[in-house]
């Protein structure tokens, strides 16, 4: 029987959010918009992980040879049902980095084939790539993503362009991690497999965080975290592949046991913390008991509020698409005059806000990221300190 919909809860419901931020043990020495490196799990999913945790240590050897192989074949049928994909095309890995190897390293590439990726892709995945190139595996073809795109065209136009004859595939983020776009991966899907491409997704920060069913997203092959978005505890990812294209990727680690389609072949991993694995299940049933659509769009009303005021702040320049369609939680922004590093530094040690400054296409920027737990009275407060920063010396020109 299938769960029924939670009903619409309006994102300004300040109410009812607040109910929700209830649900979390938060520190409350500072406020945190650095949720991007993962999500704090909500209370009844932190009471299960700790639940579990005591009966494997309790059990031992007894619960891992007797109860964890069910438990486990139950954390997949619950993410076949909440991703829209079959329980033969998911893999519980460790998290989307562990899942994009996989991916890379077993993907058929011969030596003149080229993989186009952008400059804005997440770090660890590219550095796979270029091992792989360095081994002369495949080229890479690097094109540059616009931070202010004006159309779903602009985005498929610039990988479309990169095609050539020899190109096997395209590594998309579906939710660029540093700045908080979206971009239309399902459209790139679309062209590149027109023009007999395959399309390796990048799901990471999107998983759980977009309301969408992993299908949707018009790839066979798509890499996810759990422990972000979907409030898993640390440690746990998701890995899809399509049914019909099991076959073409063989192991990272060795495995002889299983059929050449069977996705279990992938996962000869050794022991694992079954924990974090056994919480999927809870943390599931606690994200549907928001909804994915209220979930998406509180998110996206908590970053607007802050940038939508942050444009008017001078010095500030958003890093974010102007539609709030074209992101949702994630946004980024840098202060003329100032380095990244300074401006995330004075909002902790000053204001006890704690952000992150990175790097993205050339550009140093601080990101910023609420999650469910966080108020518009805590962006306020961002925006108060941005505020007064831009105060304290003359703002210069930015190169």
């Amino acid at each position: 029987m299938a769960t029924p919909l939670p009903p619409h809860i309006d994102a300004g419901d300040e109410i009812y959010w607040s109910g929700i931020r209830d649900q979390y043990v938060l520190n409350d020495d500072l406020i945190n918009l650095e949720n991007g490196f993962f999500g704090v799990p909500s209370k009844p999913v932190m009471a299960a992980f700790e639940e579990y945790n005591r009966q494997v240590n309790c059990e031992g050897t007894f619960f891992m040879r007797n109860r964890y192989p069910q438990r486990l074949e139950a954390a997949v049928q619950a993410l076949a049902a909440f991703s829209g994909a079959s329980e033969e095309e998911l893999l519980i890995v460790r998290n989307p980095t562990e899942a994009m190897n996989m991916l890379i390293q077993g993907y058929p590439f011969q030596s003149d084939d080229e993989v186009v990726i952008s400059n804005q892709d997440y770090d660890s995945v590219e550095e796979t790539l270029h091992m792989l190139q360095q081994r002369g595996r495949l080229k890479l073809v690097r094109i540059a993503l616009p931070f202010h795109p004006q159309s779903d065209e602009e985005i498929v136009g610039l990988y479309e362009q990169a095609i050539t004859p020899r190109t096997r595939a395209l590594l998309v983020t579906h939710l660029l991690h540093r700045t908080g776009q979206i971009l239309p991966v399902a459209k790139i899907a679309a062209m590149a497999q027109s023009r007999g491409v395959d399309v390796l997704v990048d799901a990471a920060h999107s998983f759980a965080h977009l309301d969408y069913r992993l299908p949707e997203l018009g790839s066979a092959f798509v890499a996810a975290h759990l422990h972000k978005w979907l409030g898993a505890p640390l440690g746990v990812g998701l890995l899809y592949i399509r049914k019909d294209r099991v076959r073409d990727i063989a192991p990272l680690f060795g495995d002889t046991t299983h059929d050449p389609s069977d996705i279990r072949k992938l996962g000869h991993f050794g022991t694992t913390p079954p924990a974090p694995v056994m919480a999927i299940e809870d943390a599931i049933a606690f994200h549907n008991s928001i909804g994915g659509k209220n979930k998406e769009a509180r998110l996206r009303y908590l970053k607007e509020h802050w940038v939508s005021r942050a444009r008017s702040l001078p010095g500030i320049e958003l890093m974010v698409p102007e539609d709030p369609q074209r992101s949702c939680a994630i946004a980024a922004f840098r202060m003329k005059g100032k380095e990244a590093k300074e401006v995330a530094d004075y909002l902790l040690q000053v204001h006890r806000i704690f952000t992150v400054a990175t790097r993205v296409a050339g550009v140093d920027v601080v990101r910023v990221t609420p999650h469910l737990y966080n108020t518009p009275a805590d962006l306020d407060r961002l925006l108060a300190a941005l505020a007064q920063l831009a105060l304290l010396r003359p703002a210069v020109t930015m190169p």
